[in-house]
């Protein structure tokens, strides 16, 4: 059988740690013994094919794809940006993920038990495809702020969940998008965990050729699978 075709690594001295004893649950899933390499399966390198059949007129716009009664609670936000490859290129039709709390800082999830109130026409959900540039576009609410409990007064900062595929199946990535200016920055150990000089990496830039005049302040926030200029993503679990 011909040889697997060689995708380019990751550079994981600018990944979150493993383990991070400020972030308190990372000792409990870090691995206690180095890590092996696996050699990946053919079928494991198929890349999915998402048609623009599959995604919904609405999927990309959170304030209306779960609108049941009214428009949803919060300061609207356009979130854009691009998805490229170690070379600066742009990756076409990718699908990207988001999720996100309501601007209570709630999540529409049975264990989130935070007493903040759950909004009827936000599902904090959605999905798009990368345009011919590489390029996303969302419409939504811009999250809340939420204790969570992993030390006294611990907040997490205002921020949005993205998920994405990259060359084949194997290769799903997830990071988290923050805002600019977040005083909580500082004090979340998630945020704190990634190496100095690649956290920022992290952190959205407010683009004001982004908004939507009268309606919608913009943010863009580019996202870099592999190289040394990638973004940030979450270790495996």
């Amino acid at each position: 059988m011909a040889d697997l075709p060689r995708i380019a690594a990751r550079d994981w001295t600018s990944q979150p740690a493993y383990l991070h004893p400020a972030y308190k649950s990372t000792p409990l899933r870090a691995p206690s013994r180095p890590l092996l390499p696996m050699r990946h399966t053919l079928s494991e390198l198929a890349q999915p094919v998402y048609g623009h059949e599959d995604i919904g007129e609405l999927d990309h716009d959170l304030t209306r794809n779960a609108v049941r009664n009214g428009a949803p609670q919060g300061e609207r936000i356009v979130v854009t940006g691009r998805v490229l490859d170690e070379g600066g290129r742009p990756l076409r039709h990718t699908l990207v993920e988001l999720w996100q709390c309501n601007a209570a800082g709630r999540y529409v999830h049975a264990v989130d038990t935070h007493d903040a109130p759950l909004d009827p026409n936000f599902l904090g959900a959605g999905r798009t495809l990368t345009d011919g540039d590489g390029r996303y576009r969302f419409l939504t609410i811009k999250p809340g702020a939420y204790p969570w409990g992993n030390h006294p007064n611990a907040w997490r900062p205002n921020h949005i969940h993205f998920s994405l595929f990259g060359e084949h199946f194997a290769s799903r990535l997830v990071t988290q998008m923050y805002f600019p200016g977040d005083p909580l920055l500082a004090f979340d150990p998630i945020y704190q965990s990634t190496p100095v000089g690649v956290r920022e990496r992290l952190v959205s830039r407010f683009a004001l050729a982004a908004t939507e005049p009268g309606y919608a302040l913009g943010y863009e926030f580019d996202i870099v699978l592999r190289g040394p200029l990638q973004t940030p993503m979450e270790t495996p679990r």
